[in-house]
């Protein structure tokens, strides 16, 4: 088919693998983003800031405490949800009754603090954070070479977003979330500490992004801007997939990276604005996104 339209083989399918790990990053990034909408109505503008503290304590635990990159995979994740801990706590836990806008500035404000600070520290050269012995090299796959790495990230993405959706969707904990965002007084009636609960789900939701950024470090190398070239895109297919969709942001992630690769490879000059174009006619035809539902 790519001989057919003019393209060897090997570019379109480097594309279609470059698209792929973009929408793996897409997807993570979204579902941390629709949890924490869907289940605090808060738009969460740090998240950027965030997947870039996942890279970032992934080389500094490398750096200084000599932890290697699968610890890190775990430890780096659990330091950002933490940090989000805090954050909801101190900061976002006073807004829940407030209008969607004083979330999305206070996230604003802080993603600006977080990424300031890392830039006066480490500057915005980019810093070099190796892969791990085990996923160096790669396979030759006949119509393609494939590096291992970017396998294993697109292999982690969908199993981080399927566990996920399960355990949102289809446990006892999950419901208890569900319902807790819908009538969070009768699920306290219950028992239920639900402060604890949303304070858990933000940290939950923000490590995702943590773990993201783990797995980025490898391919784009660890730099304080590296979050806040993402997170437009990220909100964009969001708002594609349908705000609070779980589901919805993860395959409207995978696939619109996939649509961004092929777009590389047919029409070059569109692929920095395709994703825009999507969510404008989305929009335009189902205003609440493709999986989200009209209120």
């Amino acid at each position: 088919m790519a001989e057919l339209l003019g393209f060897p083989p090997q570019v379109l399918f480097g594309q279609l693998l470059l698209g792929l790990i973009n929408g793996a990053f897409y997807a993570i990034l979204s579902l941390g983003l629709a949890l924490i909408f869907g289940l605090l109505n808060i738009i969460n503008f740090a998240h950027g800031a965030q997947y870039m503290m996942g890279a970032f304590f992934a080389y500094l635990l490398l750096n200084i405490l000599g932890i290697g990159y699968w610890p890190a995979l775990i430890l780096a994740p659990l330091l950002v949800g933490v940090t989000g801990i805090i954050i909801e706590r101190l900061f976002l836990s006073r807004l829940y009754k407030l209008d969607h806008l004083y979330g999305l500035l206070l996230t604003f404000g802080l993603a600006l603090i977080l990424e300031g600070v890392f830039r006066h520290l480490y500057g915005v050269s980019g810093l070099p954070y190796a892969q791990p012995a085990a996923l160096q090299g790669g396979q030759n796959l006949g119509f393609m070479y494939l590096p291992n790495y970017r396998a294993w990230v697109v292999v982690a993405s969908v199993a981080v977003c399927l566990g996920t959706w399960l355990l949102i969707e289809k446990t006892k904990l999950g419901a208890y979330l569900r319902a807790a965002t819908e009538n969070p007084t009768l699920v306290q009636a219950f028992g239920i500490n639900v402060p604890v609960m949303i304070t858990l789900t933000y940290g939950f939701g923000v490590a995702l992004a943590g773990f993201a950024g783990v797995l980025a470090a490898p391919i784009y190398s660890v730099n304080p801007l590296m979050g806040s070239n993402l997170i437009i895109i990220v909100f964009a297919v969001v708002v594609i997939g349908g705000m609070g969709s779980i589901m919805g942001a993860v395959l409207t992630g995978f696939g619109l990276g996939i649509i961004e690769g092929l777009t590389k490879v047919f029409y070059p000059e569109a692929s920095s604005t395709v994703i825009f174009v999507i969510m404008a006619i989305v929009l335009l035809i189902k205003p609440a996104g493709l999986f989200g539902k009209a209120h």
